[in-house]
């Protein structure tokens, strides 16, 4: 079932995404003992108590608790997958202060494109408001604030290090969007007015490839092309990738 699974799921490239991989096998042997057993079950009423056999309907029902003891059965299996596994899985992945020295990123959703905010050299991200929003400055970067002038901004395109803990804070300038990065096992709704902490960890460099960023909640008339490219890079071509890029208020008219 995992080799079936990983033949027609995209391929894992985050620490976190064996433990989801494994959960999604749990739910998924599930559903498959539930479909034989509940199939068996119709099949069964339908030869035990067909019409021919059984002129006059029964009002008095079965007297067994062996389908209560069944219900139980599951009721404790999905009690395990939920409280045992999920629950505390959901917990380690989305909890940033878990993270050690993460790679802060802000990402803002609009129709139709996602908005990449690095914090620059200081660390610290330069204060946004929407009174600063222009088609140069999609982010509201304020350019007055100290802590922009080293800020970097892209538009579809998302660098990240491998080996290294990242924490995208997550949000949306207009509607609901959904942020999938399918080969990261990350999939987390943007809110406008709401921001969203996700936590994840790269394992594996893209090299030569291009990673797809892909919107997954319908978003309006152009959702078909709301997507962008994300690229996981050695520390030392990370670290070259930034100290190419211009800073964003040097760019920013207003």
């Amino acid at each position: 079932m995992r080799k079936f699974l990983e033949e027609y799921m995209p391929p894992n490239y985050s620490a976190h995404g064996g433990d989801l991989d494994a959960l999604n096998l749990y739910v998924h042997w599930l559903m498959l003992i539930l479909f034989i057993g509940w199939g068996l079950l119709f099949l069964f009423m339908l030869l035990r108590f067909r019409a021919s056999k059984h002129k006059t309907a029964s009002y008095y029902g079965t007297k067994s608790h062996a389908s209560k003891w069944v219900e139980l059965g599951i009721f404790v299996v999905e009690c395990v997958l939920l409280f045992g596994i999920s629950i505390p899985a959901w917990s380690r992945w989305t909890r940033p202060e878990m993270a050690k020295h993460p790679l802060q990123i802000r990402v803002v959703g609009e129709q139709f494109a996602w908005n990449v905010h690095y914090p620059g050299p200081d660390g610290v991200f330069g204060r946004t408001d929407a009174h600063h929003v222009t088609s140069s400055n999609p982010l509201g970067i304020d350019p007055a604030d100290p802590h922009a002038k080293d800020d970097v901004a892209t538009i579809n395109q998302l660098h990240l290090q491998v080996d290294r803990d990242v924490v995208i804070r997550l949000t949306s300038k207009d509607v609901i969007h959904s942020f999938s990065l399918p080969y990261m096992r990350v999939k987390q709704d943007s809110l406008p007015g709401m921001e969203v902490p996700v936590h994840f960890k790269p394992v594996k460099t893209s090299g030569a490839e291009t990673w797809e960023i892909a919107c997954a909640q319908l978003c309006g008339l152009g959702h078909f092309r709301m997507k962008g490219q994300y690229h996981v890079q050695t520390k030392a071509d990370f670290d070259k990738w930034m100290a190419e890029q211009i800073p964003v208020v040097s760019s920013i008219s207003e």
